[in-house]
């Protein structure tokens, strides 16, 4: 009866050990078999916001504490501008973007600049004390022409340089997590607490509030080349929309559920390409469109979150972290 028992006690162990594995091959994801993102040195440890070309080789990246940096060879290296802001007080630079040398700057406490001779020259643009929250970010539509959205939903544009600025919603949304505008002028946004999330069209009078779709807490959202929206959940959970509404979502997604690492931004380099970025060197990629997915591997042994990945075209990207932490895209050979 002993034998029996202990018998039975090893069928049971080994069953255990074959699930365990099972449940760790699905877990992992298998590696990519080419990594094309390789750090840049920088002059700076300050945690990095955003990244915006004026050409194919001159662009500007921004930063906490003012941080301001300009390369002319397409990102290989970057060298420190420093600014005379006229006051005693410490920026946070969280969006940057030109079209063409006309460019601009947000930041917080509340700041905006603006160029028009692709950054030889920064001149501040006063802001409004009843301006409805802080600038979070810019978007440059053309020769002294952007629209400014800020961190509690308001947006406006201005056509004049930023002596006069149209508000576009009536009303501002509340507090949010994020912000993301579409090449079309569509907006999303997350409520601080990731609790629901928002969304803004050219023309309608003020923002539409949705609920999210399930228990677990949005982390970010934004809008893919393929026409749909993407979010991201607490957990490492990625979602599609099913089409370009925003409240028919596919089926949630654990690209890796054998980590736990937080997913923190998603950007599509082409149609199909996607990568997704996160807590710990965490860097996924799919080819399919977000059928399949593998993991980067190679950027593991960086120290540092990733924040934000930024495609500028297809053959150029940036991926933003903490200390200073900025990888750029290479294509294979």
């Amino acid at each position: 009866m002993r034998s029996l028992l202990k018998s039975f006690q090893t069928v049971i162990v080994l069953v255990v050990a074959v699930l365990l594995c099972s449940s760790c091959a699905r877990g992992f994801l298998p590696s990519t078999s080419y990594n094309p993102w390789q750090p840049v040195s920088l002059p700076t440890e300050e945690t990095l916001s955003d990244v915006s070309f004026i050409d194919s080789n001159h662009g500007w990246l921004v930063g906490k504490n003012a941080t301001l940096l300009e390369t002319k060879d397409a990102g290989k290296t970057w060298d420190l501008r420093a600014l005379d802001l006229g006051d005693e007080q410490i920026y946070s630079f969280l969006s940057v973007s030109f079209s063409g040398p006309d460019g601009w700057i947000v930041g917080q406490p509340s700041i905006l600049l603006h160029t028009t001779d692709g950054g030889k020259s920064w001149l501040r643009v006063p802001l409004s004390e009843k301006l409805p929250g802080a600038p979070y970010k810019i978007t440059a539509l053309g020769s002294q022409s952007a629209e400014m959205t800020t961190d509690v939903g308001a947006i406006y544009q201005t056509k004049d340089g930023g002596k006069t600025w149209k508000a576009m919603v009536q009303e501002a949304v509340g507090v949010l997590r994020n912000i993301a505008r579409s090449d079309d002028g569509k907006y999303v946004a997350v409520s601080s607490r990731g609790s629901f999330y928002s969304t803004w069209a050219p023309g309608q009078p003020s923002w539409e509030p949705h609920n999210r779709n399930s228990s677990r807490r949005l982390q970010n959202m934004g809008f893919g080349k393929d026409g749909r929206m993407w979010l991201l959940a607490r957990g490492g959970i990625v979602q599609f929309s099913e089409d370009d509404t925003a409240e028919s979502w596919e089926d949630p997604l654990s690209p890796e559920y054998a980590t736990s690492w937080g997913l923190l931004d998603l950007a599509y380099r082409t149609p199909e390409e996607i990568w997704v970025a996160g807590g710990s060197g965490n860097l996924l990629v799919s080819f399919d469109g977000g059928k399949t997915w593998q993991k980067d591997r190679d950027v593991e042994n960086v120290p540092s979150n990733f924040y934000r990945i930024v495609f500028v075209s297809p053959e150029q990207g940036f991926i933003l972290g903490q200390e200073g932490t900025l990888l750029r895209y290479q294509q294979a050979a």
